[in-house]
């Protein structure tokens, strides 16, 4: 008889104790709690042939999207690649999907995820694997559809199905459906009240809503489920930090960044990410946040992932000019347009999106608001192309809405406040805005 997982997949290996430790390593990624990894080593080194195993170790490094974790995943790769006689078929799908983005093609590499999930649609590893493979490419509708996809093989009773449907509110948050999209996140969490991810996405809605109160209330009720020992814990504190700036309370965002979102050195990429774009932000408003770039900016200089990634260099780049560092933004530069000269689905990442978008904020640094406006206006287009949220993009807009200002360009900046103004209600923040874009932007020009 073969050997089962907790939802009836066969695996490879008939280690009672290991298969035990691989379903908890599972659960521990699905709600982004505690050690997975941990956990999976401990597995692997009682039973080095489950291929299944060294599968989820290498969708741990995948969902990262993290350069710095590159030789851990070629060791998955190669440890899996090795089982393949003994490996049964989806294990085999899940190492070549594995390799793929090892390999640069993150595009095939998501799509190899894609397929699995949709042969296999219990295979849980499989779906949040292409889902956050997804968010790291950009491709919103995929956010939504290919949890909807496997959503009918699904009911309650089966592990893990709350995650399902916090991934599914997130996919419908990120294409406009707010409010089916927060209707799943609170079903994700009357099943699950400890599920970040489906925090995080009724987070999003409430932010792409213009809601600010609902939104600080709503994170602030929930805080003891995301805040402790949770991979996505600076995440939502950054989203809690932006309702603060909308609101106007940079003081808020101030303490907020200090106690948690700023960590301690080595940070992992999501995390740098979150802290570069809050303080870039608070720099777009005119706030000094004094020494807190010189940590940042070194803990990027430092990890050698340059040119793995074009999303996380653009954020690199914003530390490095809010450190003063133009020569480090500079060398960024060179490696973004490393890649977008090379192969691969960073290769069209950095060339369509991150090469345009450094370029801009390199020029913003340096009071040419007009190269910056040059930029951003085509890549704002297409810069899904490059990954993140439309939360996380919003940075692009507002450092094309700021140059606008400080360029005296009334008419480009009137038009970009009024399209920003159609989304969403009106708020402190977007006041101040519109007021400076009425004003002409003379004040701003000499700001």
């Amino acid at each position: 008889m073969a050997t089962v997982d907790s939802r009836g997949l066969e695996v490879s290996t008939g280690n009672a104790r290991s298969l035990e430790q691989f379903d908890a390593a599972l659960h521990l990624f699905n709600g982004y709690y505690g050690d997975p990894l941990a956990l999976i080593d401990e597995a692997l080194a009682e039973a080095p042939d489950f291929a299944m195993g060294h599968a989820l170790r290498a969708g741990l490094v995948v969902t990262s999207g993290d350069g710095t974790a590159a030789p851990m995943l070629r060791e998955s790769v190669e440890a899996g690649e090795a089982l393949h006689e003994g490996a049964n078929e989806r294990e085999r799908r899940h190492i070549a999907a594995a390799r793929a983005w090892l390999d640069g093609s993150f595009t095939r590499a998501i799509e190899r995820y894609g397929d699995i999930a949709i042969d296999y649609p219990l295979d849980l590893l499989a779906v949040q694997v292409a889902h956050i493979g997804d968010f790291l490419l950009g491709q919103s509708g995929m956010l939504r559809d290919r949890i909807a996809q496997v959503l009918p093989h699904w009911d309650a009773e089966m592990p893990g199905f709350s995650y399902l449907l916090g991934m599914h509110a997130f996919g419908l948050e990120e294409t406009q459906f707010y409010e089916r999209a927060e209707d799943r996140g609170r079903s994700a969490l009357d099943l699950n009240p400890r599920d970040p991810w489906a925090i995080h996405a009724v987070a999003h809605v409430m932010e792409m809503q213009g809601r600010l109160d609902d939104g600080i209330n709503w994170l602030a009720s929930h805080r003891e489920d995301w805040a402790e020992d949770n991979m996505l814990a600076v995440h939502n504190w950054w989203h809690l930090a932006l309702f603060e700036l909308e609101q106007g309370d940079t003081d808020a965002v101030l303490a907020l960044y200090d106690a948690h979102v700023c960590r301690p050195a080595p940070a992992i990429a999501l995390d740098l990410v979150d802290a570069s774009a809050l303080l870039w932000r608070l720099h777009l408003r005119g706030v000094d946040a004094g020494a807190r770039w010189q940590p940042l900016a070194s803990d990027w200089q430092t990890r050698g992932a340059a040119g793995y990634y074009a999303f996380n260099d653009v954020h690199a780049i914003m530390a490095s000019l809010g450190a003063g560092q133009p020569e480090a933004a500079a060398e960024l530069l060179a490696a973004l347009l490393g890649a977008a000269a090379g192969a691969g689905t960073n290769a069209m990442m950095a060339r369509d999106v991150g090469v345009p978008v450094a370029e801009a904020l390199i020029a913003f640094e340096q009071g040419d608001y007009d190269t910056t406006i040059e930029r951003l206006m085509p890549a704002r287009l297409i810069a899904s192309r490059f990954g993140g949220s439309h939360a996380q993009r919003d940075v692009i807009n507002l450092t094309l809405i700021e140059a606008a200002l400080r360029a005296g360009r009334r008419s480009l900046a009137q038009a970009l406040c009024a399209e920003r103004a159609a989304l969403r209600p009106m708020n402190p923040s977007l006041r101040r805005l519109m007021h400076r874009a009425d004003a002409g932007g003379a004040a701003a020009a000499r700001h």
